[in-house]
């Protein structure tokens, strides 16, 4: 049997990037696993980091595993920037609108799971990108990511 642990190190890697694995996942995570014997939910000390979606292979994170990436990896990698205005509404778990996107991470793509973060680089959200980094600057309207948790809503 594959190495639980291995296996979604390797996958965030690929996601996120070198490393993105041992930051996410420490040695004391535990798994749960859907009745097809499929890892659903990556936990570490009963809190979620990640979820393992089925469809993609993909992983979509927790603030949990945000946080734990946020740390690992230096400004601008995986983030959205949003102006300090907005912070609050983002932090609240609001989708995050292209005309308050002040900077991004040039290499992020729609779909994307990235870190939303005001512009003193603290973190506010994770969420998908539904724009590239460039559609996110140049648009001036529609949503650039929807929000899947906001730091306010843990």
């Amino acid at each position: 049997m594959v190495d639980n642990l291995r296996m979604v190190r390797v996958i965030a890697d690929y996601q996120f990037g070198r490393d993105a694995g041992v930051a996410l996942f420490p040695e004391t995570c535990t798994f749960i696993f859907s009745k097809n014997g499929k890892i659903r939910q990556i936990l570490d000390g009963g809190r979620r980091i990640a979820t393992l979606k089925a469809d993609s292979g993909l992983l979509t994170l927790s603030i949990e595993g945000a946080k734990r990436l946020h740390k690992a990896f230096p400004f601008p990698r995986l983030r959205v920037v949003v102006m300090n205005e907005v912070s609050q509404f983002i932090a609240s778990g609001k989708s995050v609108f292209a005309k308050h996107v002040v900077n991004v991470d040039e290499r992020i793509r729609a779909n994307d799971e990235v870190l939303v973060v005001n512009e003193k680089d603290e973190l506010l959200a994770t969420g998908k990108a539904l724009l590239s980094a460039f559609e996110m600057l140049e648009l001036k309207k529609g949503v650039a990511v929807k929000t899947r948790q906001g730091k306010d809503e843990d």
